[in-house]
């Protein structure tokens, strides 16, 4: 039915606990709390010996989240005949817990003593097998099945899929799938769909999700999570309108991934449409939901909002507080960002490698030097992190554009891992802002010699040059950049109006209402010239006339976009744009000015942070 082939491991963005399935509980979950309460009642009213009670006491400690293994095995100590009943729910005990191979261990004793297992006892091995990634032995376990004559059970082999999947071995998964037409229910398919999920194989995913003779909420929630993993996000938004015009249920897995890709895309209509659809169905603010809301807003420009909600989040994670650290940092909102780690730290959490991430981010988009080298020294000194890649593009970048370029040569040669060529190119970004040509021009061919197809580089290195008034080295590069066939990266912008995603390119003449375009550049042209806005052509490599690079930059993705957004928008109205590439210098004033003499505020999201437009400045501070 499918043509898979194997490939290498890939990183496992479902666990499984998202995607397993087993046999419907058939006792009230109770925390653990409450179960030590009805424990304490059995003992009192004489009934501790009643081996089916004390039994149903170890049910009631597996269903929870986190049983208490201590107690639990305790319980399960006390028996002096274990019932299959009884072992079966410490193997789900364990299952859960931090040493789920202890799971394996207990049945192995149980076999020791000639007691036989159940299909039940399987289906919570598998599962622990599935959390350490055991699969030795449970590959061992799936022969057991086969010997005790339970292959063909349907609650097994959906273990034994998952299992497999979770261990990356999807081929396996694949031959429990199609080895028995006559032992799948609607879990089969889905578990199956979520392996093809979990291994990237979008392609056989749509394939299997098109076959399945039924599907339900958990069906949609996996092929939109798939879309969402491999990069296709405005697939998983089309698929969730799809759910919502056939009626159908939506839960909240589906709401985070959507949320997710809106967040991306930097798509706020797209996201608000998601909450009010969590709002309408009453869905409670969970700390998964609540942090992918944090989460988007803060990507859709919306950062006060995003500070609304996690004012009001019942209960929060480290999870939250670092969501909400990295979307000040974005914002450039660093004296913010800086105060919620100080709470953060207060309120007991143990930062984590991408807590400093947003904290050193936070530094740099605010060139907050000193704080930055605090913080970096607190990172690796106090709290024993290990420098990743992006806290030294943190440092590097900081301490680049504020001009401390020797000292950023110096931390790079300190590194404790190889460079990578974003981090050279970063170098490369404050040498060309610094005129530090010399060093410029050598890192620029070492990123080319590291990378020659990626087109950036070439261009960052006739930037250099182009500042200096080389033309003849920029033609080279250029020449060269053509002769290995590399392109620079498109630049587009986005704009989010009446429902409908607009993209520009720069140049772009393919929009249906261009000349309407056309007419208000030129508008915007007049008025800010009158405003004393003067081109600044130096961002422009090729080497022609002035006038044809002002012709260039008023062309640019962003510039387009924020003309739709005056044509289209009601007066007033914030203009979004989000820009895949750093926002250009010209870009830049121009939109401050438009700001002003528009009375608009404009949020433009690019590559590299957002910029807040409002009365002629921009929350950056020119710093970017």
């Amino acid at each position: 039915m499918f043509s898979y082939k194997p490939k290498p491991q890939s990183v496992l963005s479902l666990s499984s606990k998202t995607i397993y399935h087993s046999s419907p509980p058939t006792t009230i979950f109770r925390s653990a709390n409450q179960t030590k309460q009805s424990h304490a009642r059995i003992i009192v009213s004489g009934l501790a010996g009643d081996a089916k009670l004390m039994a149903h006491l170890l049910l009631s400690l597996a269903l929870s989240s986190a049983p208490p293994l201590q107690y639990s095995l305790s319980i399960y100590q006390n028996f002096k005949y274990p019932s299959v009943f009884a072992t079966n729910n410490l193997i789900r005990c364990f299952a859960k817990s931090d040493s789920p191979c202890r799971s394996v261990f207990l049945y192995s004793s149980v076999l020791r003593k000639h007691a036989k297992p159940n299909n039940h006892t399987f289906t919570f091995l598998f599962q622990a097998c599935s959390e350490a990634l055991g699969m030795e032995e449970g590959a061992q376990i799936h022969a057991h099945v086969v010997k005790f004559g339970l292959a063909d059970d349907l609650f097994i082999r959906n273990a034994l899929i998952n299992f497999y999947s979770a261990c990356s071995r999807l081929e396996c998964s694949v031959k429990v799938f199609e080895e028995s037409l006559s032992s799948r229910d609607l879990v089969t398919w889905n578990t199956t769909l979520a392996c093809f999920v979990r291994d990237g194989q979008i392609g056989l995913a749509e394939e299997l999700f098109d076959e399945m003779p039924e599907r339900d909420v958990i069906s949609w929630s996996t092929i939109i999570a798939g879309y969402v993993q491999i990069g296709h996000l405005e697939q998983a938004l089309k698929l969730f309108r799809d759910v919502r015009e056939k009626g159908l249920r939506v839960n909240e897995a589906m709401l985070v991934s959507v949320l997710s890709a809106a967040a991306q895309l930097g798509l706020l209509e797209h996201g608000k449409l998601v909450h009010s659809v969590a709002k309408s169905l009453k869905f409670p603010m969970t700390t998964s939901l609540g942090t992918s809301l944090i989460d988007m807003y803060a990507k859709c420009g919306c950062i006060e909002q995003s500070k609304l909600l996690f004012s009001n989040m019942p209960q929060k994670d480290s999870w939250t507080w670092n969501v909400l650290i990295c979307g000040l940092a974005t914002h450039g909102l660093a004296k913010e960002a800086l105060a919620l780690f100080g709470s953060f730290i207060n309120e007991g959490f143990a930062p984590a490698t991408v807590t400093f991430i947003g904290v050193l981010s936070a530094c740099s988009r605010a060139g907050l030097v000193e704080k930055g080298r605090h913080y970096f020294k607190l990172m690796t000194e106090n709290y024993g992190i290990e420098p990743e890649m992006e806290h030294y593009g943190c440092m590097v970048d900081l301490l680049g554009r504020a001009g401390f370029v020797n000292e950023a040569v110096e931390l790079i040669d300190k590194m404790q891992v190889t460079p990578d060529p974003v981090l050279w190119a970063t170098l490369l970004g404050a040498c060309k802002i610094h005129g530090y040509a010399e060093l410029g021009e050598k890192i620029g061919h070492k990123l080319i010699k590291l990378d020659p197809s990626h087109g950036g580089h070439y261009v960052q290195l006739s930037t250099i040059y182009a500042k200096v008034n080389k033309w003849e080295e920029v033609i080279r590069v250029r020449r060269l950049m053509i002769e290995r066939n590399t392109n620079k990266a498109a630049g587009w912008s986005l704009i989010e109006a009446h429902g409908r995603v607009h993209k520009f390119v720069a140049g772009d003449r393919e929009h249906e209402r261009f000349m309407e375009i056309r007419k208000m550049l030129e508008t915007i042209g007049t008025r800010i010239a009158e405003a004393g806005y003067s081109p600044n052509i130096s961002s422009v490599l090729h080497d022609i006339g002035d006038e044809e690079k002002e012709i260039v930059l008023k062309e640019h993705s962003e510039r387009l976009a924020i003309a739709l957004g005056l044509l289209v928008t009601p007066d007033g109205e914030c203009i979004r744009v989000v820009k895949n590439l750093r926002v250009c210098e010209d870009c830049h004033e121009v939109s401050k000015i438009i700001s002003k003499v528009f009375v608009r505020e404009i949020i433009v999201r690019d590559g590299s942070r957002f910029h807040h437009f409002k009365d002629g400045t921009c929350s950056c501070g020119d710093f970017w």
